[in-house]
């Protein structure tokens, strides 16, 4: 489980990372390339449907990446808050939980031990 989980933990920070600037550089292109007159009704009622769309497939965590968290902060020696962290959404292993779920799992492992 060593350096071949680290490598696949890290590979997956790095795709989320690339997610992020894309959303990034989509939004600045949005923002700059639009001219000062101000856009039709309907242009209005779309683009926040758009954005809301990229936001949601940025924001989307696999379960690959909640287990790489979960991994590593095992190896750093918060096994039992990694269970705890599990059973408070419900399940006993991370196949159980829910996956519209795991971003916010992710986001409570990522600081386990930083405080």
């Amino acid at each position: 489980m060593g350096k071949m989980s680290e490598l696949a933990a890290e590979l997956a920070e790095l795709k989320r990372c690339g997610e992020v600037l894309i959303g990034i550089s989509e939004t600045l292109t949005e923002m700059f390339s639009g001219t000062d007159a101000e856009p039709a009704a309907e242009t209005k009622e779309e683009k926040p449907a758009k954005k809301t769309e990229k936001k949601q497939k940025a924001k989307e965590v696999t379960l690959a990446e909640v287990r790489a968290v979960l991994a590593e902060k095992s190896r750093q020696g918060h096994t039992s808050e990694v269970k705890a962290l599990l059973s408070k959404y419900g399940a006993d292993k991370l196949s159980e939980v829910d996956p519209a779920k795991f971003g916010e799992l992710k986001a409570e492992a990522e600081v386990l031990g930083d405080g």
